[in-house]
């Protein structure tokens, strides 16, 4: 069997491995849901700047919000902890002395965690066409697709990388909530831009959750005149997608820490 058909069949596993575990899958698709329907509750009727210096419903900004959320918590968190816990069980060092290739393994892994946020963001975007009435993207589609996909690449090298400084399994929610969460908060992701203090946007702008959610927020914007691109964000979010690879090539193990 060739390689290739390998990492399909690894995809197969980890979904099926996936939806054997119901609950984990049920809040998984429910958790971004949530933070939907409760950021629009506080926040829905307020009217906001968004992408482009226009003013709008806070649904038109936490729709592509919680998607950004949904991107960073399916391809860097879960790919983070899921990891952390496969090395500490054992799980990875048993695969490495398998015929399977390593790059079939992890491909599976990042090609499994990429269907979930696809099937996440599909869900948070109809639910917030249906539920309230924001424009799913048209016109700017590509660039909502290619955001992402820079996006879940990127995050998920972060992922393997954050799972190389991870000392435990016990650990690893720690750890990995530690990052992400503040970032989330200070990203544009949790609190409107304009409702943050100038000092804060620029530290967001040193890591690539904010410039995610820029690229999405263009995306989505229904008042965006040109292609949606946002090309220096998306760049940024690839130099730290590459300055993970390369870390993570660097110290990443397959046994447990000592």
């Amino acid at each position: 069997m060739s390689a290739l058909a390998l990492a399909l069949r690894q995809v197969r596993y980890e979904n099926r491995a996936f939806w054997r575990n119901p609950a984990a899958a049920f809040f998984t698709f429910v958790f971004p849901l949530i933070f939907l329907v409760i950021f629009n509750l506080m926040f829905g009727t307020e009217e906001i700047t968004i992408a482009g210096g226009q003013t709008a419903s806070g649904s038109v900004f936490y729709v592509p919000a919680v998607v950004a959320m949904s991107v960073v918590n399916s391809c860097f968190t879960g790919l983070a902890m899921s990891l952390s816990v496969a090395r500490d069980g054992g799980l990875l060092k048993r695969t490495r002395g398998t015929p399977l290739p390593a790059w079939a393994y992890f491909a599976g892994r990042v090609l499994h965690v990429t269907l979930v946020m696809l099937l996440l963001v599909v869900i948070v975007t109809v639910a917030g066409a249906l539920a309230y009435d924001v424009d799913v993207p048209g016109r700017t589609l590509p660039a909502a697709l290619v955001a992402l996909l820079v996006g879940g690449a990127a995050f998920c090298a972060l992922g393997f990388a954050v799972c190389t400084i991870v000392p435990n399994a016990e650990a690893a929610p720690a750890v990995v909530n530690a990052i992400v969460l503040p970032l989330l908060f200070i990203s544009d992701v949790f609190i409107p831009p304009d409702n943050a203090p100038a000092w804060l946007t620029d530290v967001a702008n040193l890591f690539p959750v904010r410039h995610l959610s820029v690229a999405l927020q263009t995306a989505f914007n229904p008042f965006e005149q040109g292609n949606g691109f946002e090309w220096l964000a998306l760049a940024v979010v690839a130099a730290w997608g590459l300055a993970g690879v390369a870390f993570a090539l660097r110290r990443f193990s397959w046994e447990p820490r000592r």
